[in-house]
Order: C-alpha cells, then structure tokens, then sequence
C-alpha cells in the first residue's frame, strides 16, 4: 500500500464492486425479475458516467465522444449523414458541432460541388483526441467485463445484437401497426 499522499498505481487500484452502496442488492434482491429494458439502460448508464469522468480529464463532453467517434471511422460525412448514424435530431447536432469547431476539433465546410451540403472534418487536434480517448473507452469495457467469462461475454453480445434486431424490426413495422417510429405514440387511426 502506497504511504499517505502517494498516488496508487492502476494495478493497486481495487474495483469496488457495488460503487454505490444498495444497487446491486437493488438488482439482485428487491427485483430480481426486472425488465430487461431496465438492466439494459442502467448498465448503459454505468458505461456512460465512468467514461464521461474519464473523457472529462481532457475537458472532452461525453455529447461530443460520439460525434468523434463516427469522424474517426468516417471523416468528411455531411451534418444529415452524422445525425443520422449518431441517432440524434439535426439541430442538436448542429450545435454539438458548431462548439466543438469553436475547440478546434472539427471544421465545417462547403464544398464546391454541392454549396447546401455542410461537410465535417477533423482537424489535427481532432483526430490526435482518438489515441488520448480510445483507451479510456478500452479501459470502462475491461472494468465492465471484469470477472465475466468470454462466453458469456459472447452470449450477452449475441442476445444483444438480437435485441437490437428485434427492436429495429418493431420501429420498420411500426406505421403498419399504426404507430409512430419517432416516438412510438398510437396513431388516432390505431385506437
């Protein structure tokens, strides 16, 4: 054990393995027959606040990891096309955009060919994030994953992927059955 005021190194660190006293015992006594959608969104939510005290050492905003993300796989995309594969609606991805060109990691661009067309790419700065970011990301799946076995690790991809199949398929069929996609309201023509 390190003497008082010297830092622990990452293999003296201990996960704790119930952070915040009461949720697991919350998951595994008090409703252990839980919907998944719920299990689901509370992981997610555990994966998105230990990567977002990590993105904030270099002052990143976990709204803008996936917009960097997308960029790193596919730089120059137009502001629909990052909307679109990051799910989320125009406007918030114009502002989204619009601060992180104000940090100096993106730039906004016309291009000749197509003056309506707004196109996004990396700046230097930009794409020098990836190497600082990615292993904080590398890092929360290892803390998740601790302990868990590769096949159940395979398993719970493969009954994930499903899901999301599943659910992909309802939101397709969704105007046949008179509902919404966007948001999942019955129609008044369904009622």
């Amino acid at each position: 054990m390190p003497e008082t005021g010297e830092r622990m190194n990452k293999s003296e660190q201990k996960i704790p393995r119930d952070p915040q006293p009461g949720t697991l015992k919350h998951w595994r006594e008090a409703l252990p027959e839980e919907r998944m959608a719920h299990l689901v969104k509370d992981a997610a939510r555990g994966f998105s606040r230990s990567l977002q005290a990590r993105l904030k050492e270099h002052s990143v905003l976990y709204g803008h990891w996936t917009f960097l993300r997308i960029l790193w796989q596919t730089d120059g995309l137009t502001q629909r096309q990052l909307s679109e594969q990051a799910g989320v609606a125009e406007p918030t991805t114009f502002s989204a955009l619009k601060t992180m060109e104000s940090l100096g990691y993106l730039t906004r661009q016309k291009l000749p060919d197509n003056r309506k067309q707004v196109r996004v790419f990396l700046t230097p700065k930009g794409v020098a994030l990836r190497t600082m970011l990615v292993p904080y990301a590398i890092d929360v799946n290892r803390i998740a994953l601790a302990g868990i076995t590769q096949e159940d690790i395979a398993a719970t991809r493969r009954t994930l992927l499903a899901m999301i199949e599943n659910l992909a398929a309802d939101d397709v069929a969704a105007p046949k059955n008179g509902r919404d996609p966007a948001n999942g309201e019955l129609s008044e023509d369904s009622l």
